[in-house]
């Protein structure tokens, strides 16, 4: 790594996500950049007094000009650094979770902003999301691997998800391949008892979504001998948690013809096709065919993708929210359940609280909740890091207005 040389200076008054607990320095809050530097840079980044406020990579491309690794101006950024990083995020998940398939890097969350590796059993799934990180691949995927072969761990292969839009915006190309040795890249992974088969090459963002591990758990005791309708069922996740726990029968959802497939193939791998159906359908022209014809369910499970990744949509977002959890509403019988999400940052706790509410305010149903839950502790909510939240999880007992 090159020496630092250039200073990044705050406006006065600025910065102050980054002095409560965060990780970014927005391009307004700077007010100078001196000495020479190329974009992707660890820079020093000092207040508008002069006072060290820590090291981070510097990219004038991107809105989030610094994301800082530390607040020790005096700390190096090299290998023995980001092994104490990486040791740090093994340590927390032996802690707080089942580490056999397990996020083991969640970006800022973990002070390694930019970058997520996901662990499906024996194999590393990368996504690298920033400039400076990006030239840290590398010596991070190694002390991963150097860190999860001290417990006796053997990584057969990496593969990079580097393919989400974001990437563009910080002057990057998207990109996805091998980091090493190709490999089978269908893996088999075991969660709560149930084993599905990941693609990492094909499926969505690194092939499959671990933050829902403990929601999934929360929604079996519901199940046995329920009706369930499963929206936006994705690889079949909740869909079979519910099986699995003793449902009567599951009907799983989804808009993707490869995902709908894949929910098959895992249901036969877990012995539970007959108990779970799968159909391609878009969940808003579903619901209402359901209703029309009767149907009724004694769980509902919402767990759309996220409907805003912006402010500027956030309104829309609202209605798409409004509409689902209203009509999940009218299908779940007296006394039934309704688990419901979301997974947009930008959809926050209180907004999407209103909207359930007025929701059922709509349909005159009274909400009894059971439980709130977020995403799972292998994807840690760092405080004043508000993009490290996102994921709201709602169990909700529905009952008609009498």
């Amino acid at each position: 790594m090159k020496p630092m040389s250039a200073i990044v200076t705050l406006k006065k008054g600025e910065g102050r996500a980054f002095k409560s607990g965060g990780m970014w320095i927005y391009d307004n809050e700077v007010a100078a950049v001196l000495g020479d530097f190329e974009n992707g840079d660890i820079v020093i980044v000092r207040d508008f007094d002069g006072y060290p406020l820590g090291r981070g990579f510097l990219n004038i491309h991107s809105k989030i000009r610094v994301r800082m690794l530390t607040r020790n101006v005096a700390q190096e950024i090299d290998a023995a650094f980001l092994r104490m990083r990486v040791q740090a995020a093994w340590d927390y998940r032996k802690k707080t979770v089942d580490t056999g398939c397990c996020r083991l890097i969640f970006g800022e969350a973990d002070f390694l902003p930019g970058i997520v590796v996901d662990k499906f059993s024996d194999v590393l799934v990368v996504e690298s999301l920033a400039l400076g990180i990006d030239r840290l691949k590398t010596e991070i995927i190694g002390a991963v691997k150097e860190v999860l072969a001290a417990d006796g761990i053997a990584i057969r292969g990496v593969y990079e998800r580097s393919d989400a839009k974001v990437r563009e915006q910080e002057g990057m190309e998207r990109t996805k391949g091998f980091l090493g040795p190709e490999f089978d890249t269908n893996v088999l992974i075991e969660e709560n008892g149930v084993k599905y088969m990941v693609d990492v090459v094909n499926g969505q963002k690194t092939g499959f979504f671990l933050d829902q591990k403990y929601n999934r758990q929360a929604i079996r005791k519901l199940c046995k001998g329920a009706k369930v309708l499963d929206c936006f069922t994705h690889t079949g996740s909740f869909a079979l948690n519910a099986a699995q726990a003793g449902a009567k029968s599951v009907l799983g959802a989804d808009a993707s013809e490869t995902a709908v497939e894949q929910a098959r193939r895992n249901a036969a791998l877990n012995h539970l096709e007959e108990r779970a159906e799968f159909i391609c359908r878009d969940v808003f022209a579903l619901l209402p065919e359901l209703e029309e014809k009767g149907e009724r369910f004694d769980v509902v499970i919402l767990d759309p993708p996220a409907f805003t990744k912006s402010r500027a949509s956030v309104k829309n977002a609202v209605k798409g929210y409004r509409e689902i959890n209203l009509r999940a509403m009218k299908l779940v019988r007296d006394g039934g359940f309704l688990a419901t999400c979301s997974c947009s940052h930008f959809m926050t706790y209180e907004l999407f609280t209103k909207t359930i509410h007025q929701a059922a305010k709509d349909v005159h149903k009274r909400l009894r909740q059971a439980e709130f839950r977020t995403q799972a502790p292998d994807h840690p909510i760092l405080w004043a890091a508000d993009e490290s939240y996102y994921l709201k999880f709602y169990i909700f007992q529905v009952c008609e207005e009498k």
